[in-house]
């Protein structure tokens, strides 16, 4: 039994370690007051303060940030109705051919979607005019397809353990399904749209492939322009940049973490509490099978 523990610790740490080692040296190097990375030359936050005069990186973040903002909001909204019709609507025709589609970009190559997504742009733009040239809304396209399916998969698995019994209850109480979605089906699935739109956001971060494909003149993200320069050899800026995101992303997962425990410390006072005070209320009512029958009197 010992023996087996120190393994499974042993393991533990060694995959802690081989996950988290290289974050913690790419951070340390980035404040490396030298240029080659594999020469320390001291302590130094240079690099961070060249990233301020670093007009093409910098228009790279927040162009990527820009573009995973707009995908996180339109793949929770598609992602929800795709697992809604899914979840919902047991038997329609084209149902399986409907969940092939919505699951096939999970299984499929990104070089085979995107180079199906350049095609499409391509002939789209000859019979209709749109798009003119390919940019951010093109990848914002793609990256949509591709992270939709993600969300419909976690929100879809949510729906399927909800109890039906409280939207029902309330339809036969008079609200409308749509009013019913709103205001019950949501909140009740909220910590799974949370969760796909930062799935969504992440993947959408750090998609190289289906950026490559779909981008013009103009629109390269922030994966694009570190494999550029990195194929001439990493530079501190890269190092300070990507420990900037790890930060960013650090405190958003701690901050995450926090307001959900205390909202289900919240629940679960409030759950004890309910409890309690039902009991209580079942204690002070008199026992009908200990009451005394009257006497009729003559």
């Amino acid at each position: 039994m010992t023996s087996r523990f120190r393994f499974s610790t042993f393991m533990l740490w060694a995959g802690l370690i081989f996950i988290y080692a290289p974050m913690l040296i790419l951070v340390i190097f980035s404040f490396n007051a030298s240029r080659l990375v594999t020469v320390w030359g001291g302590w130094s936050v240079k690099w961070y303060q060249g990233l301020l005069h670093n007009d093409q990186l910098m228009s790279a973040v927040f162009r990527s940030l820009e573009i995973a903002t707009y995908t996180a909001i339109s793949s929770v909204i598609l992602g929800t109705l795709a697992a809604f019709v899914l979840t919902r609507v047991p038997r329609f025709k084209g149902r399986t051919l409907f969940g092939g589609l919505v699951t096939a970009p999970l299984v499929m190559p990104e070089v085979i979607t995107g180079l199906s997504l350049l095609l499409l742009f391509v002939a789209m733009a000859q019979v209709i005019g749109w798009p003119q040239e390919r940019g951010v809304p093109t990848i914002w396209i793609a990256h949509t397809t591709f992270c939709a399916a993600y969300v419909a998969v976690v929100v879809s698995a949510r729906l399927r353990e909800l109890d039906l019994s409280i939207e029902e209850a309330a339809m036969d109480l008079g609200a409308r399904p749509w009013k019913v979605f709103l205001l019950i089906t949501i909140p009740m699935i909220a910590p799974s749209l949370a969760a796909g739109g930062m799935m969504s956001f992440a993947l959408s971060l750090d998609d190289l492939v289906l950026a490559s494909f779909v981008a013009g003149p103009g629109s390269t993200t922030l994966p694009m322009e570190v494999f550029s320069q990195v194929r001439l050899g990493v530079k501190p800026e890269i190092n300070a940049i990507a420990s900037l995101i790890l930060l960013v992303v650090s405190v958003f997962t701690f901050f995450v973490w926090f307001f959900s425990r205390r909202a289900e410390e919240r629940r679960r006072r409030a759950i004890q509490q309910a409890v309690e005070e039902a009991a209580v209320a079942n204690s002070s009512q008199p026992d009908p099978r200990r009451a005394k029958p009257e006497v009729v009197s003559a």
